[in-house]
């Protein structure tokens, strides 16, 4: 049961790649890696539960805690180059 949840998964972490891929908006796109970022955490939290390992949730949570912040600061800087053109 807990594979065919970790196969859905997948199928909607294909969802935001799709729609970054159609848009050459760079909002969207750090939107869609986000979206990536955050799922994977939750699919490595999937994973650490399947094989009773909890080091991998360590990691898991390590990632959804802070994975997010380096795509802020980019957002950040990107937001302040924009503001100088």
């Amino acid at each position: 049961m807990l594979n065919l949840a970790l196969i859905a998964m997948i199928l909607a972490l294909l969802i935001p790649l799709y729609e970054a891929w159609k848009d050459d908006d760079i909002w969207q796109t750090m939107l869609a890696f986000s979206s990536v970022a955050t799922k994977t955490s939750v699919m490595i939290l999937l994973i650490s539960v399947l094989r009773d390992d909890w080091m991998i949730g360590v990691v898991g949570v390590i990632i959804l805690s802070v994975g997010n912040a380096g795509l802020m600061l980019l957002a950040h800087i990107l937001k302040r180059m924009g503001d100088y053109d």
